[in-house]
């Protein structure tokens, strides 16, 4: 029986390292949400000129702030890379931003500790508790924040496109802001509707 229970905890042990392991590779590799809004009547490969709105919804007390600066570059080079060129004279395309930093509070509910573990082992193989047995909730506080790209058609002054970007963020995110941005600029433009070429996509050779 001894033996048995030994086995028992060591594949629970094995199953539960396996499952944070899984956990953590999801979370690093899902990126920021992304969600897309366009008008569908529209042919985006009409366009050939863009330029930014003035002011932009991130600039602060009639200057253009650091966070503006940043995200002008970052799209200028996503949108010159699908072959639109920055005219300020007359542009088909404005683009426009919209920044926020929230404080979320995140609730987890975790089970009691698994069968065959710590206190409780001495329950394992013989008998479990209850559904929802002890239920243990975890709050924690997180930063969100979100990034609207607004693309307009300049001479309707309708807006024809919209990437919205939702992600956690950390201090040290925060303090590599520019990183941080272009991060979220290239996950909005990834769903725009004209694609890179396939040169700039392509891997480059080592």
């Amino acid at each position: 029986m001894a033996l048995n229970l030994l086995t028992l905890r060591r594949k629970v042990g094995a199953s539960l390292s396996m499952a944070a392991l899984a956990l953590l590779l999801s979370a690093c590799a899902s990126g920021p949400q992304v969600r897309v809004s366009m008008d569908k009547s529209v042919e985006f490969s009409q366009y050939q000129t863009f330029a930014f709105a003035d002011p932009l919804g991130t600039d602060r007390g009639g200057y253009q702030s650091i966070v503006s600066q940043h995200l002008k570059e970052a799209t200028k080079q996503e949108l010159e890379a699908r072959g639109l060129r920055y005219m300020t004279a007359a542009p088909q395309l404005l683009v426009n931003f919209s920044a926020s930093l929230n404080e979320k509070m995140r609730v987890m509910s975790t089970p009691a500790p698994m069968l065959g573990m710590g206190y409780y082992g001495y329950r394992a193989g013989m008998y479990t508790a209850w559904p929802l047995y002890a239920e243990q909730q975890t709050v924690t506080q997180y930063t969100e924040g979100t990034l609207n790209i607004d693309v307009v058609d300049a001479a309707r002054k309708q807006l024809v496109w919209e990437g919205v970007v939702t992600d956690s963020v950390t201090q040290k995110e925060l303090d590599q802001v520019k990183t941080s941005i272009g991060v979220a600029v290239k996950a909005a433009f990834a769903k725009y509707p004209v694609a890179l070429p396939a040169a700039a996509v392509a891997p480059k050779a080592p």
